[in-house]
C-alpha cells in the first residue's frame, strides 16, 4: 500500500526574505518604514538644532496669551482679551460652518444641474452645460471676489432701512439685506426649549426611519407607500405640538433699525464675507459635482430605464427609485474629493476678511507671536484631521451603497 505524505517543511533562511515571494513584499515595506523613520528623525533633529542655534525652542505657551484682536463673525463668545487658543477655536468653528454650508448647497446645485443637463429639453440642457463650463473653468478665488464685490457695491447700506416706518422696510418684517450682510431673527431660548429641540431631532430621525421602511416595503412587496405628506407631517406636527405644550419657550430677537442710526441691532447677522465665500464655493464645486452626477447617471444601463418605463413608473419615479440608487456607486467616490476640496478651498476666506482658522491661527496669531512653526503645524494637523474625518464618513456611506457581490 502506498501512502501520501506532505513534503517536509523547509526551514527558514535569511535569504528567503528577498528570494521567497511570501516574504519579499514585507521585507521591502519594513525597509521603507525604517528609512522613513530615519528621515523624519533626521529632519526633526536638524530643525531642533537650528532652533537652538537661534536661541529658540518649540512651545505652545503662546496659545494662552491674550489675542488682542476682534473677530466679527463668530459662533461662540469671544473678545479681544480672549486667548489665542480661543481665537483659534473661533476660526475652527467658522471653517467648519462655511464648509458644511457649502457642501450642502454644492450638492443641491450639482445634483440638480447634473440631472437637468440630461434633460430632453434643449434649452434647459444647454443652460446647465453653460453653467458647468463657465463656473468650473474660472478659479474659485475670482468667484469669491466677484460675489463679494457685488454684495458690497450693489446692496444698500444699513442706513437705508432707517425711515419713517423702518420696520416696513424689512422683508416680511424679519430680514434686512445690506452691503454688510443679511440681518435676520435670532432665537431666544427659554425654559423648556430643550424639549422642543429634542422633539424636532426625533422627528428628523423618524422621517429617515419611515422613508427607509417605505423603501423596504416597495422593494419587498411592490406596494408604494406615500412619502410626501407623511414626511411633512412628521417634520412639523410633533415640533409644533411640543412648542405649544411647553408654553412657547422659544422666541425671536428681531433686527431693530431704530436701535442705532448707523447700523441695525438685534437679531443675527450673516456677514458679507461668509455669504460670498459660501456661495462661491457652492456654485464652483457644484459644477464639478454636476459632471460627476451626469457621469453616474450615464453609467447606468438604458435597459434599466426602459424596464422601469415598461412597469409603468413615471420618469421622476424612475430617476429616484431606479437610476440614482445605481448611479450613487459611481458618484460617491469623486464626490468625496469635492467635499475635501471645499474644506481646503475655504482657506481662501482671508481674501474677503472672513476669520477662518487660516486667518486667525495662520494669519494674525502667527504674525503677532512669531510662532510660525507651531502655527503651521497646528494648521496642518487641523486640515489633516478634518480631511481624514470626511473621508472616513463618506467611505462608510460609499460601502453601504456599493454593489454587494456573492
Amino acid at each position: 500500500m502506498t501512502t501520501l505524505t506532505d513534503p517536509p517543511l523547509e526551514s527558514f533562511r535569511l535569504s528567503m526574505l528577498f528570494n521567497d515571494t511570501r516574504y519579499r513584499s514585507f521585507t521591502f515595506q519594513a525597509i521603507a518604514l525604517v528609512l522613513l523613520v530615519f528621515a523624519i528623525g533626521y529632519l526633526t533633529s536638524n530643525l531642533l538644532a537650528n532652533l537652538r542655534a537661534q536661541g529658540l525652542q518649540l512651545g505652545f505657551n503662546f496659545l494662552s496669551e491674550p489675542a488682542g484682536y476682534d473677530i466679527n463673525q463668530r459662533l461662540i463668545d469671544y473678545t479681544s482679551q480672549s486667548s489665542h487658543a480661543r481665537a483659534a477655536i473661533v476660526g475652527v468653528l467658522n471653517t467648519l460652518l462655511v464648509a458644511a454650508l457649502a457642501c450642502l448647497m454644492a450638492t443641491v446645485f450639482g445634483v440638480a444641474a447634473g440631472v437637468l443637463r440630461l434633460s430632453k429639453n434643449w434649452l434647459i440642457s444647454k443652460l446647465m452645460a453653460f453653467y458647468v463650463e463657465i463656473f468650473r473653468n474660472i478659479p474659485v478665488l475670482i468667484w469669491i471676489i466677484i460675489i463679494f464685490t457685488i454684495m458690497t457695491a450693489v446692496m444698500p447700506g444699513p442706513r437705508s432701512y432707517l425711515g419713517e416706518d423702518p420696520e416696513s422696510n424689512l422683508l416680511l418684517g424679519l430680514f434686512a439685506f445690506t452691503n454688510r450682510g443679511i440681518y435676520g431673527p435670532a432665537p431666544i431660548w427659554g425654559a423648556g426649549s430643550g424639549v422642543v429641540i429634542a422633539v424636532f431631532v426625533a422627528s428628523i430621525i423618524g422621517i429617515f426611519a419611515y422613508r427607509r421602511y417605505a423603501k423596504h416595503v416597495l422593494y419587498s412587496s411592490g406596494q408604494m407607500l406615500p412619502t410626501g405628506w407623511p414626511t411633512l407631517a412628521l417634520l412639523i406636527l410633533p415640533t409644533v405640538l411640543a412648542f405649544f405644550m411647553m408654553g412657547q419657550p422659544i422666541g425671536l430677537d428681531l433686527p431693530d433699525p431704530l436701535a442705532n442710526r448707523f447700523n441695525l441691532r438685534g437679531g443675527t447677522q450673516i456677514g458679507a464675507p461668509l455669504i460670498a465665500l459660501w456661495f462661491a464655493l457652492s456654485i464652483y464645486t457644484g459644477a464639478f459635482i454636476a459632471e460627476n452626477v451626469r457621469a453616474g447617471i450615464q453609467a447606468v444601463s438604458k435597459g434599466q430605464t426602459e424596464a422601469a418605463s415598461a412597469l409603468g413608473l413615471r420618469p421622476n419615479r424612475t430617476m429616484n427609485l431606479v437610476v440614482l440608487p445605481q448611479a450613487l456607486r459611481v458618484i460617491i467616490p469623486p464626490l468625496i474629493s469635492q467635499y475635501l476640496n471645499i474644506t481646503k478651498n475655504s482657506s481662501l476666506a482671508i481674501v474677503v476678511g472672513y476669520a477662518d482658522i487660516t486667518a486667525t491661527l495662520g494669519g494674525i496669531t502667527l504674525n503677532q507671536t512669531g510662532r510660525a512653526i507651531e502655527c503651521v503645524l497646528l494648521l496642518m494637523l487641523f486640515y489633516l484631521t478634518i480631511s481624514l474625518s470626511i473621508s472616513a464618513v463618506m467611505n462608510v456611506y460609499n460601502n453601504s451603497v456599493a454593489l454587494k457581490e456573492r
